[in-house]
């Protein structure tokens, strides 16, 4: 590869003058959201019907302030905070569906994509960039839109796996040098910590970890250096999971996928983890159509999959996607692992979520979903489900023995009531 390819960059206004009105376009999401080219393309203001396709974001999402309704519409797969005012308000679209799910969207044609808007590595000496810190979806988009236009930053790391993108195939790009935008946790709380110390006892050594980004998920993995041998394969991890690596507790020598290397569609987390992963061969990048593939995940033995709730009734319906009709985040990944582990030798599906919310005001453990929350993890569907008050396993469980095990590790405040409102279903409770 030469190395003046950076005399063919152009300017960010330049570049998505390439977009033209009622236009598919791609965002790269988190850590690899492309913010010069996402800040170009919205100040332009003479595009109308533009439709922008993407996960969660990290940054400033002006493309669905309000006010820029008839130019650009967004659709967001999973919303992350910038996105959620506009979906109540209907000033963006979100699609329900599996993250395992959606690079299909593109791949078939389903979704047509016009335009990729990418944050990429700098090409090394082969002429290969590679998609960084996001490879999920972004590799379909990559493969399928007509116009590929990149963020060349010289601090995204290059990743390994199944996430290279050819220099030769981006048609106009940007060159870069600023830090990515980082996720650093808060402190830990007294609730996620008992959580942890509960979920961590439910981890044998040399099970396969897949797991979130958060306080619960930080909470069990910071109480994991007992274990041994214990593998990743995941659709994300942050932080937590360099600290075990480092500690020799991760060598993924067990794993049936991948034997000896962390497998992740993205990452999420600090600069700590940018340069972990970077030209780190250990760690493989690869879409989430592979990585969230339940035929693959259970291959791999002890499959624990780590996910959270919003709320869970007392027949173990699991909404993690709205407040009621309000959507807060998505579907995301967890059916995939949840299915994943209950299919894997040895795995354990867990639903781990605090006993409630608003300050304690609210049992997140209710007789009834809140109208308009949506199921992400039916009731056939959940094994093991934890609060801080204790770890349940729900399956094989008739509707009476659910209520009565998931009324054991609600808050104490809640437990009356509860079992007053089951009681109208189950007199013998």
């Amino acid at each position: 590869m030469s190395p003046d390819w950076k005399s063919s960059a152009a300017s960010p206004a330049d570049a998505v003058a390439h977009i033209r009105s009622g236009t598919n376009v791609f965002i790269h999401g988190a850590c690899a959201t492309p913010a010069p080219l996402i800040e170009a393309l919205c100040a332009r203001h003479d595009l109308e019907g533009v439709k922008l396709y993407h996960l969660h974001t990290a940054g400033p999402a002006p493309f669905a302030a309000s006010g820029r309704e008839r130019e650009f519409r967004s659709v967001s797969l999973f919303i992350g905070a910038p996105l959620r005012q506009a979906v109540a308000e209907d000033r963006a679209d979100f699609i329900p569906i599996f993250l395992s799910d959606i690079p299909a969207l593109f791949l078939s044609g389903s979704v047509p994509l016009d335009v990729a808007l990418l944050q990429v590595s700098p090409p090394d000496r082969h002429g290969m960039c590679s998609l960084g810190t996001s490879c999920d979806a972004a590799r379909a988009a990559a493969m399928t839109a007509r116009v590929i236009i990149a963020e060349i930053n010289d601090q995204m790391p290059r990743t390994h796996g199944n996430n290279v993108l050819p220099f030769d195939q981006i048609d106009v790009f940007v060159a870069t040098d600023r830090p990515l935008v980082e996720h650093r946790p808060a402190p830990e709380t007294a609730v996620e910590a008992r959580i942890g110390e509960l979920v961590a006892g439910l981890v044998e050594d040399g099970s396969t970890l897949q797991m979130g980004i958060g306080g619960i998920p930080d909470a069990v993995l910071a109480r994991l250096h007992g274990k041994h041998d214990l593998g990743i394969h995941t659709e994300m991890f942050s932080d937590g999971v360099v600290d075990l690596v480092e500690a020799g507790v991760i060598t993924n020598r067990l794993k049936a996928v991948s034997p000896g290397r962390i497998v992740t569609s993205f990452i999420n987390g600090s600069r700590r983890l940018f340069d972990f992963v970077h030209d780190n061969p250990m760690v493989a990048f690869h879409p989430c159509d592979w990585t969230n593939d339940t035929s693959v995940i259970r291959r791999n033995p002890k499959v624990v999959a780590i996910n959270s709730a919003i709320q869970i009734d007392l027949t173990g319906q699991v909404c993690a996607d709205s407040i009621g009709h309000r959507i807060y985040s998505g579907i995301g990944g967890q059916m995939d692992f949840i299915r994943g582990a209950a299919l894997s030798p040895g795995g354990r599906p867990i639903i781990a979520l605090p006993a409630t919310a608003a300050k304690g005001r609210v049992s997140r453990i209710t007789f009834q979903l809140a109208a308009g929350a949506g199921v992400v993890t039916t009731r056939g569907h959940v094994h093991w489900v934890v609060t801080e008050y204790g770890a349940v396993n729900l399956h094989g469980r008739t509707l009476r023995e659910r209520a009565a095990a998931l009324i054991s590790i609600a808050h104490p405040d809640f437990r009356a009531e509860l079992e007053r409102d089951c009681r109208t279903l189950h007199p013998a409770l």
